[in-house]
């Protein structure tokens, strides 16, 4: 730990290390880590935030949050949006609707120098954008941090410099300019090789890289098939009243009880029509209309709808403070 991280946090930064989803073999098992994770979490930290992107990891990661607060007396953390400009509208839809629904107050972070470029011009992704274009700041991230030696860059999320500005330097702005000292994460182990070797709190220390910073990640132990259990299981019947609480699983994207429509559900929309992983509009697909959560989430690969270039980089991204 650097003397510019505070003194009061006192929290096990080897927990979870060599641990892998097995070692929590039930689902049960699984929650009570996640609610402890959570818990101490909640209690170590003056200043937290939860990362939510609206997709199923960080969602079941605000359930956490939201019970643990409840039961508990924590004040709920601020929750931050990373808006990168490429969004599914129906992401930023489902944020806000949960948001006004669960009363969590969200700051969006934005890279505002990029985005306004952006805007001015009427940029499509895929466009260049010229790195003399921006302000001293961003320059210093393209040429210092990154290296990068081309005159423009392309306005795409995932590639490495437009996931670094867009993503990274825009999180690490919102942290230093709001004080966060704890960064609540839905990040697990089975979903990148770059994420395989996380503890359940993990510190971001570097002065020279990001504001000083723990990362906490509650639900590391849960594969994709139990983050999918934990939401038929226990958060939608929770939440929705009037749907079983028995375990019941759609089966389709028109297979609800009577009265609940797919709004009164805390599941992203894009997974009720197949996708599997939620990144931009320009470089996430799917491979079918089935729902996620029905597909063979065994034997096939969670990301393979993402852009590979940012999963090849993956491991240098996340050196910079990527999620």
């Amino acid at each position: 730990m650097t003397d510019s991280f505070p003194a009061y946090v006192d929290v096990d930064y080897t927990d979870g290390t060599d641990e892998e989803p097995a070692a929590y073999p039930s689902l049960t098992s699984k929650i009570e880590k996640a609610v402890e994770v959570t818990r101490r979490g909640l209690a170590e930290y003056q200043n937290p935030a939860v990362m939510w992107t609206g997709g199923k990891d960080s969602t079941l990661t605000l359930y956490f949050i939201n019970e643990v607060a409840d039961e508990f007396g924590f004040e709920k953390p601020t929750a931050v949006f990373i808006d990168h400009f490429q969004h599914f509208d129906e992401i930023t839809d489902f944020v806000e609707r949960w948001a006004d629904e669960w009363g969590v107050d969200v700051v969006y972070a934005r890279n505002e120098d990029v985005g306004e470029y952006v805007e001015e011009r009427g940029l499509e992704p895929g466009d260049d954008i010229p790195v003399d274009a921006l302000d001293e700041h961003n320059q210093h991230h393209v040429r210092d941090i990154l290296e990068y030696e081309e005159e423009t860059f392309p306005f795409l999320l995932d590639t490495y410099v437009g996931n670094h500005l867009l993503k990274t330097v825009a999180l690490n702005d919102t942290l230093e300019t709001n004080g966060i000292d704890g960064v609540i994460s839905g990040v697990r182990w089975d979903e990148q090789d770059a994420r395989a070797d996380e503890t359940f709190f993990s510190p971001r220390h570097d002065p020279d890289i990001y504001p000083p910073h723990d990362r906490v990640h509650p639900i590391l132990q849960f594969a994709e098939r139990d983050v999918w259990d934990a939401f038929w299981q226990h958060v939608v019947p929770e939440e929705v009243a009037a749907f079983p609480d028995d375990g019941y699983v759609p089966q389709s994207a028109g297979d609800l009880p009577d009265g609940v429509g797919w709004t009164d559900i805390p599941v992203s929309p894009k997974y009720v029509s197949g996708f599997r992983s939620l990144g931009s509009e320009v470089s996430t697909d799917k491979n079918t209309d089935e729902p996620a959560w029905l597909q063979d989430l065994e034997s096939t690969t969670e990301r393979a709808g993402r852009a590979q270039d940012k999963e090849d980089l993956m491991e240098r991204l996340r050196d910079l403070g990527y999620m």
